[in-house]
């Protein structure tokens, strides 16, 4: 489990370097990958469906890097999409597309649907911990 985390601290390091993230933002950027990646093995060990592990690891991340992001004076896309690199389906949809290879068109639309979903997931997961901020301002 802690080499998988590692993994996931690198990796999401990896691809904040691709965008062309400072620095001094990189170790954030990979604790908030590996934190999630973290939630989402926990998750998954307590028996949660690969759904609900994604979307409580995505509103973990959503929070830290809205948090980070107003602590730090960096936009939140800075945090947020390095952050749930490790949490995008890419094996569902390799599955979907090596099926669709074969085709193996019912084991290949299985796959897609659960990409789809995990996808829904991590974007609902975003749009809810997004609307929290205009749900608290005061109003006038």
């Amino acid at each position: 489990m802690m080499l998988s985390i590692l993994s996931a601290f690198i990796s999401t390091i990896g691809f904040a370097i691709v965008f062309h993230t400072q620095k001094k933002h990189l170790l954030v950027c990979g604790g908030i990958g590996a934190i999630g990646w973290a939630i989402y093995l926990l998750g998954e060990s307590r028996g949660f469906s690969v759904l609900l592990s994604t979307f409580l690891a995505t509103l973990l991340v959503s929070e830290l890097s809205y948090l980070l992001a107003k602590k730090l004076k960096t936009p939140i896309t800075i945090f947020l999409i390095a952050g749930i690199i490790p949490l995008v389906p890419g094996l569902p949809l390799y599955r979907t597309m090596y099926s669709l290879m074969l085709s193996d068109y019912t084991v290949s639309l299985t796959y897609a649907i659960l990409t789809f979903e995990i996808a829904g997931s991590i974007a609902g997961a975003i749009v809810i911990i997004s609307l929290f901020p205009l749900l608290w301002k005061k109003r006038i």
